[in-house]
């Protein structure tokens, strides 16, 4: 999936303003301005469109995990250089705290039905001979059913 619609969809889900999304990047120590953030909503084909990276993109999720459970003691987690739907998926699910069960539930709630065996595949190591890559549908399915569960 394309991060910029991801940010979109993230920020709308959580209702979060332009300046607490630009204090989310900062919590992970990437300073976006108005202007950037402006233009990483722009749509593609509009000339100020900026496309956002990974390295970004995982600052703001690893953000959204210290703003939703807080700062961790020890050294802050560097944001990721290359992401994917796997990773974005399991940065979501810590930032909330979720359990598999409610995991599973929420993916419910957008019409996917999962097991906890095959939802577990999705969050273990790239080298385990058990992990699945996650499909950009199964991703859209969870923020959709995040959608419902937190908007209603």
């Amino acid at each position: 999936m394309i991060n910029n619609d991801l940010l979109r969809r993230i920020s709308n889900i959580f209702a979060l303003s332009d300046e607490k999304i630009i204090t989310v990047f900062a919590l992970n120590q990437c300073v976006i301005s108005t202007e950037q953030l402006a233009c990483f909503f722009k749509e593609k084909d509009d000339a100020e469109y900026v496309e956002l990276k990974d390295v970004e993109f995982a600052s703001f999720l690893n953000g959204l995990i210290v703003e939703k459970r807080g700062q961790k003691d020890g050294p802050q987690h560097q944001a990721e250089q290359e992401l994917n739907n796997n990773l974005i998926f399991n940065k979501v699910k810590i930032a909330l705290s979720l359990k598999a069960d409610e995991v599973i539930s929420i993916l419910e709630l957008a019409g996917l039905s999962l097991g906890k065996y095959e939802l577990s595949a999705f969050f273990r190591n790239v080298n385990h001979k058990h992990y699945k890559a996650c499909t950009d549908e199964v991703l859209s399915t969870f923020l959709k059913g995040l959608k419902i569960k937190l908007l209603g």
